[in-house]
C-alpha cells in the first residue's frame, strides 16, 4: 500500500503591492527571514532563481541546534503571479516530492496569496504543515507589509 500523502491550502490578503511580496519569495536574504517556522533560523546554501534551478536550505532549530534540509526546484516562474516548485527532503524518512503552487494577485488593497501544498510525506502531520505555513505567513507579512522610504 502506498504512503498516504497529504495537501495544505492557504489563503492569505497582504496589505502589500503583488511586487514586493514576489520578491520575497526569491530573494535569498527574504526567504531566510521569512520562510522558517518560528524558533528556527533558515540558511539557503545556493540559490538559482530560474525554471529548473532552485535552491536548498536548512532549517536549524534555535534551542537545540538540530537541523533539516530541502531542495526546491522551479517548475514554473510568472513574475507578480505565479511560482510551482517541487520540495524534497534531504532525510531518507521523508521520500517523495511535494509540489508547491504559490498564485499571486494584485487586489485593490494589496495582494491576494494562494499556497497549495501537495505530497506531504505521511510522517508529517497535516496540521503541523498548516501551523509552520502559518507562522511563516506571518513572518512574511511583516517583512512586506511596511512601506519604509528611503532617507536618502
Amino acid at each position: 500500500m502506498p504512503n498516504e500523502t497529504g495537501t495544505v491550502r492557504l489563503h492569505r490578503v497582504l496589505p502589500a503591492p503583488v511586487e514586493r511580496v514576489y520578491q520575497a519569495f526569491i530573494d535569498k536574504q527574504a526567504l531566510e527571514y521569512w520562510l522558517p517556522p518560528y524558533g528556527f533560523t533558515g540558511t539557503i546554501h545556493e540559490l538559482d532563481i530560474r525554471v529548473g534551478g532552485g535552491y536548498r536550505m536548512s532549517f536549524t532549530n534555535f534551542g537545540t541546534g538540530s537541523s533539516h534540509s530541502f531542495t526546491v526546484e522551479y517548475v514554473e516562474l510568472v513574475p507578480n503571479e505565479r511560482i510551482r516548485h517541487t520540495d524534497r527532503f534531504d532525510d531518507e524518512n521523508l521520500a517523495g516530492e511535494m509540489q508547491v503552487t504559490i498564485e499571486l494577485r494584485a487586489v485593490s488593497c494589496g495582494t491576494e496569496i494562494q499556497i497549495v501544498q501537495a505530497g506531504i510525506p505521511s510522517l508529517i502531520p497535516v496540521e503541523a504543515c498548516y501551523l509552520g505555513w502559518q507562522e511563516s505567513l506571518e513572518q512574511l507579512a511583516k517583512l512586506v507589509e511596511p512601506d519604509i522610504p528611503d532617507n536618502g
